[in-house]
């Protein structure tokens, strides 16, 4: 397959105009896709919705929220169709990379467990370090012990769900793990997203996460840049996406 040639869905759970564009845009560039390759199901415009949304996709790409949260059904439909959605292409081996939101979708899709913390959550860029799977994932096996990733989010798995391997992790939770025997991966952490981005969406959502206008300087002054973690995306591409054996 070749690469031009590779559509793909991004399942966005963002309600806010600009940033729906900036992660669509975020997405594109790290996959390395022309931004024509990449449809968009917007839950919040579609709450319902079946697998006919994946007719002709290569791949699905499932986003971050500010807007919205896993543990909270009854107050947003579409995570029990999203959730569905996730079951079913692992199903049919549809390749997905799922990230922060999504990550935790696929923990709940598969019955783990997500907490949330209302304080001393994660916020900023912080080292990710790797499980001993990790040297023999396609993904991870040449990335180097406590690269860089953007993190931020109130809500966490502490462990990963039954039948799925632990890649990546920080000391308060999982942050990667791979469904054994399907193409599917996920990031506690945001690959779309690197400090320039963090930057911009922090102070957007500074309300939500952070402590006041002090707190918030602090944080963004001690962001590093996230390279090695914003190239997993172009990985799962070339290295999933383009490679038919690849699990």
């Amino acid at each position: 397959m070749a690469k031009a040639t590779l559509t793909l869905l991004l399942m966005q759970i963002r309600d806010n105009p600009k940033t729906r564009d900036e992660e669509w845009r975020s997405f594109t560039q790290f996959c390395g896709l022309d931004p024509a390759q990449i449809r968009i199901l917007n839950l919040f415009d579609t709450p319902s919705f079946g697998p006919e949304v994946l007719e002709g996709v290569d791949g699905l790409l499932v986003g971050g929220s500010s807007e919205a949260s896993v543990l909270e059904p009854e107050r947003y439909p579409f995570v029990e169709p999203a959730m569905a959605l996730l079951r079913h292409c692992i199903a049919i081996k549809l390749p997905v990379f799922c990230s922060c939101f999504g990550h935790q979708l696929a923990v709940r899709a598969l019955g783990g467990e997500v907490i949330r913390d209302e304080r001393d959550f994660e916020m900023g860029t912080v080292p990710i370090s790797l499980a001993p799977a990790a040297a023999r994932d396609p993904l991870y096996h040449d990335m180097p012990d406590g690269f860089m990733a953007v993190s931020v989010h109130r809500e966490r798995a502490t462990q990963v769900p039954k039948g799925c391997t632990l890649l990546a992790y920080t000391e308060p939770c999982t942050h990667s793990f791979k469904v054994d025997d399907a193409p599917f991966w996920t990031t506690q952490f945001h690959p779309e997203v690197n400090r320039a981005v963090l930057i911009e969406r922090l102070t957007q959502f500074a309300h939500h996460y952070t402590d006041g206008e002090a707190h918030l300087r602090e944080v963004l002054a001690a962001a590093q840049e996230t390279p090695l973690s914003n190239d997993l995306l172009r990985r799962f591409v070339d290295r999933v996406l383009l490679v038919s054996d690849s699990t």
